[in-house]
């Protein structure tokens, strides 16, 4: 053999041996994402819907329950996506020569983009609907039952699901663009048609993430008000903990009432015979109790008792905190917020003056990753690291205000009580956000790395008049969210400072949701 037969040999051999290394590393990063997922589902799944006396309902939500944590996975993956090609530039920079950084490079970065967008295609069009359909389904009449009768059942339904989603795509194409070779390369099922629905899914979550981002960076101060301890001019806990025991004993005495006056559990709610004074009991009980007496929800009685107990303890807890606690932790938390929320809408500001000045602001797509060559922020290091965290902190926040909003509220996971089709649809709503998430950073200027892979080829990431009006809408709402927020807590304290508080007000049937809107 030839030198150069020699020099094309050993040329192959190392690139296989780069693509093993990527498939490794892919392998054992997804491995890992995978598994602490999974721990997480296991800790909100609901242990009675996989331990029912019907083994094939347990086995459907077993399956079920994988592929949310596949899904779950790549959700994670795609939130780490950006903030780990950023730190991955600035290692490049700082040690490119170092000989056990050399397996960090720009192919393993563009793989992984790749493999995100391949992955999100899976689990949105394919995966979560088959969950979804197999966890409902019971087979076709007639059938013999066991779980390969559902399968059959969600296979069908998933195609009738492809065939009327590929049809809503090719109405939208035909609105958005009414070409004939715009019409004729959705036949290219896996170059265009696959991208132009991620395309349109990764725009709904681009506006999701518009309405939800302020919501949470709103409600973010007020959930770190209730986590951590105040210092004592901004709350009276002594106050709490006797408003708390007084609610306690109350419903405590009326447990015990009910349950002498009526053993069977009932109260009067309608009686038909004469009027008595209200502080007294009728002088003798109708023949029929189920005529006019109606039982008494009891349940109800005993959570709130739990639920106050639970507070009570919580604020014994804060009673007992130091003075560091109070008096440092809670001022520094709330400095932190507003540091980055400021820094947020600054950064935001700053990125539209450039959109009126500079082509260059726009987002685009990068095919080849050409990392570790220029920093991708003007202040390097330290200002690669304040990216990471304001991607990190708007994720964070975006997730609190989609679980805030009344939209969505009874869509909150809860421990060890939540439905195997409430956490499909919580996958379904954390991947439509995790996914959007390196677009809707790029579009907002919080990074200028530009998109790699298949995310770079959104139609509308072009659209100057899209891009912009996104930036100053979320410049807007953040500003609005904020300004209520803050003049609502201001105008809360002068209330509480002035004693209006403390007012008789006519007394509700829940006599608990007054005080808490008055300890908020």
């Amino acid at each position: 053999m030839e030198a150069a037969d020699y020099e094309l040999l050993s040329v192959r051999e190392q690139l296989f041996h780069e693509k093993v290394r990527e498939c490794i590393i892919s392998t054992l990063l997804f491995a890992t994402l995978y598994i602490l997922c999974h721990i997480a589902l296991t800790r909100f799944k609901k242990p009675a819907e996989f331990t029912t006396a019907d083994d094939e309902d347990a086995t459907v939500n077993k399956i079920a329950l994988e592929l949310c944590t596949f899904t779950l996975a790549v959700a994670l993956g795609a939130v780490l996506l950006l903030p780990f090609s950023i730190i991955s530039n600035e290692v490049l920079l700082s040690l490119s020569r170092n000989y056990y950084i050399q397996w960090l490079n720009g192919s393993l970065i563009h793989g992984l983009w790749n493999l995100v967008f391949l992955f999100s295609n899976l689990s949105l069009i394919f995966l979560m609907p088959f969950a979804y359909f197999f966890t409902e389904s019971e087979g076709f009449a007639g059938s013999r039952k066991g779980v390969l009768a559902r399968v059959y059942e969600t296979v069908v339904m998933l195609m009738f699901l492809t065939l009327l989603v590929l049809g809503m795509v090719w109405v939208a194409s035909a609105i958005v663009d009414n070409s004939k070779a715009s019409m004729e390369s959705l036949y290219d099922f896996w170059e265009y048609y696959l991208p132009y629905l991620y395309s349109c899914i990764s725009f709904l979550g681009v506006l999701l993430l518009l309405v939800c981002t302020p919501l949470g960076l709103a409600r973010m101060f007020s959930v770190t008000g209730k986590l951590l301890v105040k210092p004592r001019l901004l709350e009276d806990l002594e106050e709490q903990l006797h408003c708390s025991a007084f609610e306690e004993a109350a419903l405590t005495r009326r447990i015990c009432s009910e349950t002498q006056l009526f053993p069977v559990g009932m109260v009067s709610v309608a009686w038909a015979g004469p009027v008595q004074d209200s502080g007294t009991a009728p002088s003798s009980l109708p023949s029929d109790p189920t005529s006019c007496w109606l039982p008494l929800d009891m349940e109800l009685l005993h959570r709130q008792v739990l639920a106050l107990q639970t507070q009570r303890v919580l604020l014994e807890k804060r009673r007992k905190a130091s003075a560091w606690q109070r008096n440092l932790g809670y001022p520094l938390a709330m400095l932190c917020l507003l540091v980055l929320t400021g820094l947020s809408v600054l950064t935001v500001a700053i990125h539209i003056l450039e959109l009126l000045i500079d082509e260059a602001a726009m987002p685009r797509g990068m095919q080849g990753a050409s990392l570790g060559q220029v920093s991708f922020s003007k202040l390097g290091s330290f200002g690669a690291v304040v990216q990471v965290v304001l991607i990190f902190y708007l994720m964070v926040s975006s997730v609190m205000g989609f679980y805030s909003s009344p939209l969505f509220w009874g869509l909150r996971p809860r421990w060890h009580d939540t439905a195997m089709t409430q956490i499909i649809g919580n996958c379904v709503c954390l991947l439509v956000l995790s996914s959007a998430l390196p677009v809707f950073s790029r579009t907002l200027g919080l990074t200028r790395l530009d998109l790699l892979g298949d995310f770079g080829r959104f139609n509308w990431l072009g659209n100057f008049y899209i891009v912009f009006l996104y930036n100053a809408a979320f410049a807007g709402l953040t500003t609005l969210c904020l300004v209520k927020t803050f003049t609502a807590a201001v105008r809360a304290e002068l209330i509480r400072a002035f004693g209006l508080d403390r007012l008789p007000l006519p007394v509700s049937g829940f006599p608990r949701a007054s005080r808490k809107t008055q300890h908020q």
